[in-house]
């Protein structure tokens, strides 16, 4: 090897960065069409398409996992809320989605079956209709992604919202708590080892936290207050990233400052647990199933109210400043640290880690 030659790395594993979005996809996106609205954005869920007579589209795709800790069914039913949660965070309920299986050669036509009833079934929960896709099998395949779906949704114009509508002012609220995927995944994945650090109850709770990863009842929920000027102005899914990581997206895609109080983050002493299980950083790590919400200052409680009223938990953790997207969080010492760009998410090389070592 020469002097100046490097060994090669390999870039992280999950979604790509805010920094890599804008060097390589960003630039690219063939044609330039007037009737988009919301495009591909960093720290948008979902895009939104004109057509006609007041009337938008949104269309969100994301993949379709094989979680074997979770099994066939429960792997499906979270797949399609995993998708529909983007969707709803436009305010534009689900309705049409298109399916795309590209399965190893391993995948049986019982397991597919099994996956696709349960598939079905949440399809139908949901109100939403497969209208087309593409099943096969195919060499070189393999590990937990079967292929992806693309949802769509018909609403009024007026009612559309995105991360990028947050205005100055806005208080910012969060639901249920940090890191509710990941928590939730490891307690299937290793109860034995979590028995170590919670108890029966809470290995219990935090196993039914499965039913719980997906934002779809908290959207719903939060836009009874109304939209834009009078309630909800953003919604954002804290996906990858964890809530911290979501937030940051949130900064940047409205192009203000978001400021949050940690000690205000909610954090299950069982999530804590967990994550200390897998030695992630819960603020940081994996979180599909929180909600983040901005609302006007003066229908902020209203929003608060409706997730109460609905038995989903929330808390108003910061607010919307002037700025050029940035996040700041106040620390529970007085400190301030503040966050320009994401860090990487520790979920996944831990989930891998695991999985290798056999945890049970």
């Amino acid at each position: 090897m020469h002097e100046t030659e490097r060994p090669a790395v390999s870039p992280p594993l999950g979604k790509l960065s805010p920094e890599a979005f804008q060097r390589l996809v960003a630039p690219h996106l063939g044609a330039s069409r007037p009737e988009v609205a919301v495009g591909p954005r960093a720290g948008h869920d979902a895009a939104v398409v004109r057509i006609g007579a007041g009337r938008v589209m949104a269309v969100t795709t994301d993949p379709l996992s094989y979680i074997g800790a979770l099994g066939l069914e429960r792997s499906a039913r979270m797949a399609c809320h995993l998708v529909a949660s983007d969707l709803w965070t436009t305010g534009i309920p689900p309705a049409y989605v298109s399916v795309d299986f590209n399965l190893p050669p391993g995948f049986s036509d019982d397991e597919f079956g099994c996956y696709w009833k349960a598939m079905s079934d949440a399809w139908s929960e949901l109100g939403v209709a497969v209208i087309t896709g593409h099943t096969g099998r195919y060499e070189g395949l393999g590990g937990t992604l079967l292929g992806a779906a693309t949802l769509l949704g018909v609403g009024d114009e007026g009612r559309y919202i995105s991360p990028s509508m947050a205005r100055v002012g806005d208080r910012v609220i969060v639901t249920k708590g940090c890191a509710i995927e990941t928590a939730a995944v490891a307690a299937w994945l290793a109860p034995e080892r979590l028995r170590q650090h919670v108890d029966e109850d809470g290995l219990a709770w935090l196993r039914a936290l499965e039913r719980q990863v997906s934002v779809v009842a908290d959207c719903r929920t939060a836009l009874r207050a109304g939209v834009h000027e009078r309630g909800v102005t953003a919604l954002h899914d804290a996906t990858e990233g964890g809530v911290l990581g979501g937030l940051l997206e949130l900064a940047k895609a409205c192009s203000h400052d978001v400021r949050v109080d940690r000690a205000r983050l909610p954090l299950a002493l069982e999530v804590a647990a967990a994550c200390r299980m897998l030695e992630v950083d819960p603020y940081w790590s994996l979180s599909e199933g929180t909600l983040i919400v901005c609302a006007t200052a003066d229908r902020a409680a209203l929003v608060l109210n409706e997730l109460q009223e609905e038995g989903i938990a929330a808390a108003e953790v910061g607010e919307v400043l002037a700025g050029h997207g940035r996040l700041w969080v106040a620390e529970p010492d007085g400190g301030v640290t503040t966050h320009d760009t994401p860090l990487p998410d520790p979920y996944w090389p831990a989930y891998g880690r695991a999985v290798r070592e056999g945890w049970r």
